[in-house]
């Protein structure tokens, strides 16, 4: 496993821009999140990775109009996510994607569910698309990843990539944290511009990846990372899978010293 043993420090450097972007680019307002996080439920004992549960409802699925079917299947997300993630949380998928700037170079949202939506976060400057799905949540929700990844082939200013993480389960984060990160890390350095990293909700896997390369390569401490993330964009980051790749790294390094 990559444990970043060769990434630099963060510093500012023009040579970040890439594509000729200006090296901070101004937020616009960001569209409405559709986010609701209202407490925090006890999940220590939950198992780490929990299945999505089948959509139920007593209204038979052939007599349901495509945005009901959606909107059941939001819902039957939420249930899940809350379960699994410890703390109430609400992804409305039908309202279309919602995003954050956690700062003028980083975005933090939800997936891409059309190749417009390609479109939208090039008109905002983002140069690199991060997306941690499985092809499991892709499908749950209808998305067509290929045909999004088709659309940004043929745009020469944004790259669509893909770094997945299992959803709902902290230790796969852990382990996969610092390969993904290395791979975010090259990305950037390569495109420059904005980077849009996104989960299903961009509520767990999204954020926490943020913040582990905020940490590790930008240069913040773990803590202050973790209050401008929740000072941009209520989310629920497993910061602990964060700090048990950060010793994890540590202890690969010392071995190897």
């Amino acid at each position: 496993m990559n444990c970043l043993q060769n990434l630099p420090r963060w510093s500012p450097s023009p040579s970040r821009s890439g594509f000729g972007c200006p090296r901070h680019v101004k937020p616009p307002p960001p569209p409405p999140c559709f986010l609701r996080i209202t407490g925090a439920v006890d999940s220590a004992d939950r198992p780490r990775s929990l299945a999505l549960k089948a959509v139920s409802g007593s209204t038979p699925s052939t007599e349901m109009s495509s945005s009901e079917v959606e909107e059941e299947k939001s819902e039957e997300y939420s249930s899940t996510m809350t379960e699994a993630m410890g703390a109430v949380l609400t992804y409305r998928h039908e309202l279309g994607m919602n995003y954050n700037f956690i700062r003028p170079d980083l975005i933090v949202g939800s997936c891409l569910q059309t190749p417009k939506d390609v479109d939208k976060l090039r008109a905002i400057g983002v140069k690199t698309i991060f997306c941690l799905q499985q092809d499991p949540d892709l499908e749950y929700f209808g998305v067509d990843i290929k045909a999004i990844r088709d659309y940004a082939e043929t745009c020469d200013d944004i790259r669509h990539l893909r770094a997945q993480i299992r959803d709902f389960d902290p230790f796969d984060l852990r382990m996969r944290l610092p390969a993904v990160v290395s791979k975010l890390y090259k990305a950037i350095n390569r495109n420059g511009g904005v980077t849009y990293i996104h989960c299903t909700a961009g509520l767990g896997r999204a954020p926490a990846v943020a913040l582990a390369y905020m940490f590790w390569v930008q240069g913040y401490k773990l803590g202050e990372a973790h209050r401008l993330l929740q000072s941009k964009r209520s989310c629920f980051p497993k910061v602990y899978a964060i700090k048990s790749a950060t010793a994890d790294i540590a202890l690969k390094r010392s071995q190897s010293a």
